[in-house]
């Protein structure tokens, strides 16, 4: 599940608990069916920006009351369930695990690189530091400074990613890390 489906989900259960509604009384003040509402808190449907502009009406709140992340004490991320943010057949597959947005500091990221391939990451703006963490493969990681680190399975890396870099994969085996970029 996408993350801002996740979020639209949680956040539109909890506003409309919170104000005392079942869903038969918002599908009445939003005009957007009973199902559809439902098929919304359970997480599986994607809606329009139309719906989501009749929600918004209907139970006059904004957007960002049902896009920000919802206020918890604990989340679990199934990379099983989640739709990659990257995708290239044969190269790589990136999962967003904890969006920046969740807490404007930092945001984490679950890389799979194919044997032989190759992903370039942009830099990630002033004052970012990523630490990557192998899990699984070797991390061939090359810096803008021309600079290249192997990093094995088992251990952590940290640097500035304020500018592109590149992660490869030379092995034999799918690399697999996380990347957390924290911004200080």
């Amino acid at each position: 599940m996408d993350y801002l489906v996740h979020n639209i989900a949680i956040n539109l259960n909890h506003i409309r608990k919170a104000k005392g509604m079942s869903l038969d009384v918002v599908a009445e003040q939003t005009g957007v069916s009973k199902s559809m509402l439902a098929a919304i808190e359970k997480g599986a449907a994607n809606p329009s920006i139309g719906v989501l502009g009749k929600i918004m009406s209907g139970l006059r709140i904004e957007l960002t009351d049902l896009t920000q992340s919802p206020r918890q004490d604990a989340y679990l991320v199934d990379v099983g369930n989640l739709t990659p943010t990257k995708d290239v057949a044969g190269e790589y597959r990136v999962w967003t695990c904890f969006p920046i947005a969740d807490n404007h500091v930092v945001e984490i990221y679950r890389i799979d690189v194919e044997p032989g391939g190759t992903y370039r990451s942009g830099g990630h703006g002033e004052r970012t530091k990523e630490y990557v963490f192998v899990l699984n493969g070797e991390l061939s990681l090359e810096l803008a400074t021309h600079k290249v680190y192997t990093i094995a399975a088992g251990q952590s890396f940290r640097f500035s990613s304020e500018e592109e870099h590149v992660y490869r994969n030379h092995g034999k085996e799918k690399l697999i890390f996380v990347s957390f970029f924290v911004v200080s």
